[in-house]
């Protein structure tokens, strides 16, 4: 909170608006099932829905009262005398117009630049999440349907202490392992199969992929894909920028002539959601600070034919990365 209040002060801005519930929590502590609104300013207020508010006065660190309405919060705004406030970009359009008065709307992201550094706290819960993915993939057995090995590793997550999956878990198999993100269907296992899921443990995620290949041209890709990770691992530092990491890993893809087929970005951030600042991509220039939490996960996707794609979980240390996902095997 006290960097928050701190940003605020230094470009004059007066109160804020915040309606993203992984932000909410990350300010309060709580995190609500329906619409809420935190407004921030000296002294914070959450104002949640009437089914939400005896779960938030107990969770909630800073002052809570029942949402009634925007007229009501706009009152408070002309009360105090706001004349600049900032929204976050996500902000619904509907709740800024109800809420314009005589004060001006900056839209700053403040909160989600401040997630990117975790704390002591925040890393332990991630590496929970990241050790109960870890355990149960050892447990699955790959046959049957896609979605049935979706629904199985699911399950195990849950069973071992997940409150839930990260994301909808990815199992994808033969010519849809293409398809970089794609749900399971009731399709039976066929090689080469792509599995990417993850945990979510106290709020915090896990991310991973592994590739289960069997023919000569898959692990010809898959090697490939283990090396172009493995050296923008080896780059990865406290101030070195994200780009350059996508950059160095997209190369050696290119290298070996399948460049136009890594269709997505390096990696992404992971906290409370499972997709956050910074990206690993070519229009980042976010220098990478100690004790972020990134994912490295390049891949190479031949249409209609298969795809290959290899997900760790690394830590931002001073000088190298810290991999988070080590001891999850490569093959199964």
């Amino acid at each position: 909170m006290e960097k928050l209040l701190t940003k605020m002060t230094e470009e004059n801005i007066h109160a804020g608006i915040i309606t993203k519930k992984e932000n909410i929590y990350y300010v309060t502590g709580f995190e609500p099932s329906s619409f809420s609104i935190l407004i921030i300013k000296e002294e914070p207020l959450l104002l949640v829905s009437k089914m939400d508010i005896t779960a938030a006065e107990k969770y909630s660190n800073v002052q809570v009262d029942e949402f009634k309405s925007l007229k009501e919060i706009k009152k408070r705004f002309e009360k105090n005398g706001f004349d600049k406030v900032f929204i976050e970009p996500s902000t619904p359009f509907e709740i800024v117009k109800k809420l314009e008065g005589n004060w001006d709307f900056v839209i700053k992201d403040f909160i989600s630049y401040l997630r990117m550094i975790k704390t002591k706290h925040e890393i332990k819960q991630i590496k929970k999440a990241i050790s109960i993915s870890k355990k149960i993939i050892k447990e699955i057995a790959f046959d049957g349907s896609e979605n049935e090995v979706a629904a199985s590793i699911d399950y195990n997550m849950r069973i071992n202490g997940a409150e839930k999956p990260a994301f909808e878990t990815i199992v994808t198999s033969g010519k849809r392992s293409s398809y970089p993100h794609v749900s399971p269907s009731n399709k039976k296992l066929e090689n080469p199969i792509l599995i990417d899921w993850g945990a979510r443990y106290n709020h915090y995620c896990s991310d991973m992929t592994r590739t289960i290949v069997k023919t000569e041209k898959e692990e010809e890709m898959f090697e490939i894909v283990l090396e172009a990770q493995k050296k923008g691992i080896d780059a990865i530092r406290s101030g070195i920028t994200a780009s350059k990491i996508d950059r160095i890993v997209r190369d050696v893809i290119k290298e070996y002539g399948y460049g136009k087929y890594f269709i997505h970005s390096t990696g992404h951030g992971v906290g409370l959601e499972v997709h956050e600042r910074p990206s690993l991509s070519k229009k980042d220039d976010t220098k990478l600070k100690t004790n972020m939490v990134i994912t490295v996960e390049p891949g190479i996707y031949i249409p209609e034919k298969f795809g290959v794609r290899v997900e760790d979980m690394v830590l931002v240390k001073k000088k190298r990365a810290k991999v988070l996902t080590k001891k999850l095997p490569l093959y199964f």
